[in-house]
């Protein structure tokens, strides 16, 4: 009976927890970038972005700030306008595009921290590590079509890359900016 009694709270929160009334919109991949920038001793900064090829939001009734985000972006297409450091950015010594072809982020706590902003928890999978990020995210457009500029800095070696002989050279933090329109 006490079992029974207990299923039957956590199937109601469940309930409560999920919003029918929210809507699901598609990532626009052809309007949407994700974008890095890490520190070089050679040349200062490297800037290079990576190709976003899918992802949801969900939005509650009569609000751009959303209940859950995913994404999902392709590193086998990793752009720095130099092509040499392209490929060794693809290669096993840093992203392994052939062993890890997506990088994915998953949304775990979304918290509203102003009337166009809100910080959102989530989980960021590259070069098969899992780590918990955390985004600044910054809303642009209009309430019908929102679009959404999100900041975060990640520690690369928290991803398992091995490096190279030019690691010590590369810096260990990546700030990294996404600019997200929906379909």
């Amino acid at each position: 009976m006490q079992r029974q009694f207990l299923v039957s709270i956590l199937a109601t929160l469940a309930l409560c927890a999920a919003d029918p009334t929210a809507t699901t919109r598609a990532v626009d991949p052809a309007r949407s970038k994700a974008q890095f920038s890490i520190q070089h001793i050679f040349v200062d900064r490297v800037v290079g972005t990576v190709a976003v090829r899918s992802g949801t939001v969900e939005l509650p009734p009569g609000s751009a700030v959303p209940t859950s985000v995913t994404a999902e972006l392709d590193p086998s297409r990793i752009h720095t306008d130099e092509p040499d450091r392209d490929a060794s950015l693809e290669s096993p010594d840093y992203f392994d595009v052939k062993a890890f072809p997506t990088w994915s982020f998953a949304s775990t706590r979304i918290v509203k921290t102003g009337p166009q902003t809100f910080e959102m928890d989530g989980t960021l999978t590259m070069h098969g590590v899992a780590n918990a990020e955390q985004f600044a995210v910054t809303i642009g457009g209009t309430r019908a079509e929102p679009t959404y500029h999100a900041t975060a800095t990640i520690d690369r070696h928290a991803f398992g890359m091995k490096g190279s002989r030019l690691d010590p050279v590369i810096g260990n933090t990546a700030d990294v900016t996404l600019d997200v329109a929906l379909k």
